[in-house]
């Protein structure tokens, strides 16, 4: 993967004012503990969409995607599996009404209970609660200038950004096929990164906070 870390580029990138939350312990503490208590609330969420998920469709319950996390490291995030195995073609964008999505895949996308296994992430360290969405290598390589300044932060299970673009895959579903992949990288990515680096300059706990519940909030509507 070219590009994603030297450590040049890194001690240009620190420059760039981030709020001293988006690094501190405190920050970590804090994610470790509501990791761990989301996981035992959810678990019984969590054992129902597993046994739904392996009783509907063939293959594994959980989904593992290389995603590139702080400093340009690369982690496997977890989700559970909402697509069929082996679905011929298709990107690795998703966007509404794509056929590779099963029908319980459907709901779990929807309610993000897909996204829950992230907590596990949390807890190993690979991602914050609150921080900007982890993408894959193939598109965080094409960020350049100041957006790359975002390989400084955790990234996290939501952010402001996941509940101003809830809809997504709405929104792709909007693009022509053969555009798909100029669209995200040259308009909506460079968008959302803009966005997540805005709000990590003043980011606190307090803000975090308000982040969860926004995120709650917009789950439940």
């Amino acid at each position: 993967m070219s590009g994603i870390a030297t450590s040049t580029h890194f001690r240009i990138l620190e420059n760039i004012p981030v709020s001293s939350w988006c690094l501190s312990r405190g920050k970590r503490v804090f994610d470790v503990a509501f990791a761990a208590a989301l996981l035992i609330l959810a678990s019984p969420l969590m054992v129902l969409a597993a046994l739904l998920i392996k009783a509907t469709s063939r293959g594994p319950i959980l989904f593992r995607q290389s995603r590139v996390g702080q400093y340009g490291r690369v982690f496997s995030l977890l989700k559970f599996r909402s697509m069929a195995v082996h679905s011929p073609g298709g990107s690795n964008l998703t966007r509404s009404g794509d056929p590779r999505v099963t029908k319980v895949g459907r709901i779990l996308r929807s309610t993000k209970v897909d996204e829950l296994p992230q907590m596990y992430n949390v807890l190993l360290g690979d991602l914050s609660v609150v921080g900007p969405r982890p993408d894959m290598p193939e598109f965080i390589d094409t960020l350049d200038g100041d957006l790359r300044s975002v390989l400084l932060l955790k990234p996290g299970v939501t952010s402001v950004v996941s509940v101003e673009f809830r809809n997504e895959e709405s929104v792709l579903s909007c693009v022509p096929p053969d555009q798909l992949r100029s669209f995200y990288i040259n308009v909506l990515l460079p968008d959302k990164v803009a966005r997540d680096l805005k709000y990590a300059r003043g980011a606190g706990l307090g803000s975090d906070l308000r982040v969860i519940a926004r995120t709650a909030a917009a789950l439940l509507s």
